[in-house]
């Protein structure tokens, strides 16, 4: 039988190919039609008519209600129980008070004639001193500063014997030089007198003026310090040897020229030694002033209490107590009779001291300012009588003892001496 012929014949595989090797198939990618051109229109593009906006009309304004508040309508009682409120305790601590400032200075005009500004100080050889005021201060002091030793003395013994009695007296004799020593001084002038240390500001107003005063006088001005006082009122103070104080209202209130004025007067309590020998004199009569207190506090607390027991029995114990008194003013006139009158002598030479003060300021050139202020103080004393009779008040006036109490002289009094000065132009 004729062989049919094989409809589909098997190739011969190709030289060092395997039988099962058959090339992948390969596959050509579409071609990408290519991105359209069109030839630029020879005319511009055209524009259409875009759509009508809608017309605008003003807003209104919006209708105005009533601003009273809503009704309030008491609210339905709630079934819970309302929660307690707690309050934010204090914290355990307090900050500390700030400080106290000063009062903000204000620019009083500088009228002040500076002689010496630029100039070579002439400095004095005799810088201060003791006048007749400031001795006779010291004068009426001894006889308190007797009784003051002995009180001291007594104390002492009777606590620790007469050794003990004895130191202590020279201790408290040595303990007046105190007075000179200048950081004592400056301590007795910030706790007692309640002075401080003068800003930089009010150093820069005081100090020219103070130059000024001290150069007029031949005083060298580093011999005091100067300090401040916070107060409302027209005042200056010398204190013990080198401190001269002033307040807040003379520094910023008053022209240079009266500023002068009165530092002047200060220096002239310094100079003269009224401020040290009175400083001196009140340390070493304490002891004896406070044993006088002492000793009518105790009689008076006897009395009472004799009172409350029989009216016969009061009587006899103030009967012993003149008898006392009589004795030690007739038995010891020569100390008692001085104590009896040191109130009346010092306050005489303290008003003493103030009109050799005036006259001071008024031998430097200060005669018219320091009316001025004599003026300004008798002003604002004829102002408060004033406010006191328009409120229905009574201002009792000084009499005759509270006159011869007192340390300073009226106003009046210092006017009229320094009368000739003011004649002379000073």
């Amino acid at each position: 039988m004729p062989s049919t012929p094989d409809p589909y014949p098997q190739q011969p595989p190709e030289p060092h190919q395997p039988p099962y090797y058959s090339p992948p198939p390969q596959y050509s990618e579409p071609p990408q039609p290519a991105e359209p051109t069109y030839p630029a229109p020879p005319y511009p593009a055209p524009s259409y008519p875009t759509a009508p906006t809608a017309p605008t009309y003003p807003t209104p304004p919006p209708p105005q209600y009533p601003t009273d508040a809503a009704p309030h309508y008491p609210a339905a009682p709630s079934p819970y129980p309302t929660p307690p409120q707690f309050q934010p305790t204090a914290p355990a601590y307090a900050p500390p008070p700030a400080a106290p400032q000063p009062p903000a200075p204000t620019h009083a005009p500088d009228d002040l004639d500076y002689r010496h500004r630029g100039s070579r100080v002439h400095v004095a050889a005799h810088q201060r001193g003791a006048d007749a005021t400031a001795v006779g201060r010291l004068i009426v002091h001894v006889p308190g500063a007797l009784v003051s030793g002995v009180v001291v003395g007594a104390v002492a013994a009777w606590l620790g014997g007469t050794v003990i009695g004895w130191t202590a007296v020279l201790g408290w004799l040595a303990s007046g030089g105190l007075v000179f020593y200048r950081p004592a001084e400056l301590l007795f002038a910030r706790k007692v007198l309640k002075l401080r240390t003068p800003t930089a500001y009010e150093l820069t107003r005081l100090e020219p003026v103070w130059r000024e005063v001290t150069a007029r006088a031949g005083i060298d001005a580093r011999s005091y310090e100067l300090m401040v006082e916070n107060s409302d009122d027209l005042n200056a103070a010398a204190v013990a040897g080198h401190v001269v104080g002033v307040t807040t209202y003379a520094l910023n209130e008053i022209p240079s020229a009266n500023l002068a004025a009165v530092l002047a007067h200060e220096l002239g309590h310094h100079t003269g030694g009224h401020s040290w020998a009175g400083l001196l004199g009140y340390w070493y009569s304490l002891p004896g002033r406070i044993a006088w207190a002492v000793t009518k506090a105790l009689a008076a607390l006897a009395v009472y209490v004799a009172s409350r027991f029989s009216l016969l029995a009061t009587g006899f114990l103030v009967l012993l107590m003149g008898t006392v008194v009589i004795f030690a003013v007739v038995g010891v006139w020569y100390v008692t009779l001085p104590l009896l009158l040191a109130p009346y002598l010092l306050a005489y030479a303290g008003r003493q001291g103030e009109l050799r003060a005036d006259q001071q300021a008024a031998d430097l050139g200060f005669a018219r300012p320091m009316a001025e202020v004599l003026h300004h103080l008798q002003a604002e004393e004829d102002a408060e009588v004033a406010r006191a009779t328009a409120a229905g008040q009574r201002l009792e006036r000084p009499g005759p003892m509270a006159r011869l109490l007192s340390t300073h002289p009226d106003h009046a009094t210092r006017l009229s001496r320094l009368e000739p000065y003011l004649r002379l132009g000073r």
